[in-house]
């Protein structure tokens, strides 16, 4: 693999040898056997957990060090990266904005003995987060939820969720509050679980009357949009990161493909259109590189927000690494498309990327509405 890229001014030394750690456990520990998707990602995080990978994922976020870990296990493993994602997505508005009490789950998350997940997508509002309608009201001593999510991540196999409901302080975004809810809480209830063309778990969930006590209320009643968008600040680059880590692997696998691949008497890598391919792959990956590693270290040097940042690098990396991917599938012809091939699987593990937290279109608009001139200005 191209390890040139450690030595960019992004980031430290810390980082490099963290890189090379990771390296070192993934080639000892990856890829696991995905059979029985429940039970590997249970193990992936007991693993990761074991290993301090998790450590990262909850507390303070470097978000140089998140993306550099997110791309490694994307490489080498697609689920692996999503058990470690989801740790940190889980959880993040805990590490962020949870009160002491609410923070113990950070231990046991960051252990590997729980896993979290991050309850915002319903049937009716996905991108559209104002258009949320679980309902949250108060009752004597804490809050009762009903409502419905889906598309959740880790749904059916987590231990906690937070989970984002309408309170009613204001109208659409500014109307919405976020709880921290044990899987077992009464009321809860997977209602399907959904399958996807690269499997993950996932399942649709309805809250029907969850009581919740007062203490599980993170941040502030009403400033539960707030709270989404800082989560997704530092996540929404991560997502470029792991999309990179797909890419990474698709032109390595390409570049030992060409070399290996004869046609007529010579390798493909002697053939001049494929080197071009060649080429326009290691730019896909090289400006991506540049895109996700900026917003990470604008976040790390204390921005406080980084929305245009993270929205230009997850668009650009999810989509740059479909077509590096799409076009090693092309390099190795037949192979390509054989089920179980490594670019075959990258091919199914990437479009989905293109879709969660935030999909490219709603990238586009708020890169948009960044650079427009605003009212008065």
């Amino acid at each position: 693999m191209d390890r040139t890229f450690l030595e960019w001014p992004f980031l430290e030394p810390r980082h490099r040898a963290l890189a090379d750690a990771l390296e070192a456990w993934c080639l000892a520990h990856l890829p696991v056997d995905h059979g029985d998707v429940d039970a590997a990602c249970r193990g992936l995080v007991a693993i990761l957990g074991a290993g301090g990978w998790l450590q990262h994922s909850g507390g303070s976020l470097d978000v140089r060090t998140l993306c550099l870990i997110r791309e490694t296990l994307a490489r080498h493993d697609g689920l692996a990266d999503f058990a470690f994602a989801m740790q940190g997505l889980g959880m993040g508005a805990v590490s962020l904005f949870g009160t002491d009490e609410q923070r113990a789950w950070l231990e046991k998350t960051r252990a590997g003995s729980a896993i979290a997940a991050f309850a915002l997508t319903e049937p009716g509002s996905g991108s559209d987060v104002a258009a949320t309608s679980t309902m949250a009201e108060r009752v004597q001593g804490g809050w009762r939820i009903s409502g419905e999510k889906t598309w959740i991540s880790n749904g059916g196999i987590a231990d906690v969720y937070v989970v984002f409901a309408r309170t009613g302080e204001a109208p659409g975004a500014r109307g919405l509050s976020a709880f921290l809810m044990p899987a077992d809480t009464k009321g809860l209830e997977v209602v399907e679980r959904l399958e996807v063309i690269a499997p993950h778990p996932l399942a649709h969930l309805r809250l029907d009357g969850v009581e919740l006590p007062e203490a599980a209320l993170i941040g502030k009643a009403g400033e539960g949009f707030k709270l989404a968008m800082a989560v997704l600040d530092v996540f929404r680059s991560t997502v470029g990161a792991a999309a990179l880590g797909f890419a990474r692997r698709a032109l390595d696998e390409s570049l030992a493909r060409v070399s290996a691949r004869r046609i007529q008497g010579q390798p493909l890598a002697e053939l001049q259109m494929v080197q071009g391919h060649l080429a326009d792959m290691a730019l896909e990956v090289d400006t991506a590189a540049l895109l996700v590693y900026r917003a990470a270290w604008t976040k790390d040097m204390g921005a406080a927000r980084v929305t245009r940042e993270a929205a230009m690098a997850k668009l650009h990396a999810t989509e740059a690494a479909q077509r590096v991917i799409d076009m090693a599938v092309q390099l190795h012809g037949g192979d390509g498309v054989r089920h179980g091939s490594v670019v075959e699987r990258l091919y199914r593990e990437i479009r989905a990327l293109r879709i969660y937290e935030g999909a490219s279109d709603v990238q586009r608009v708020v890169i948009a509405r960044a650079i427009l001139p605003k009212e008065g200005k």
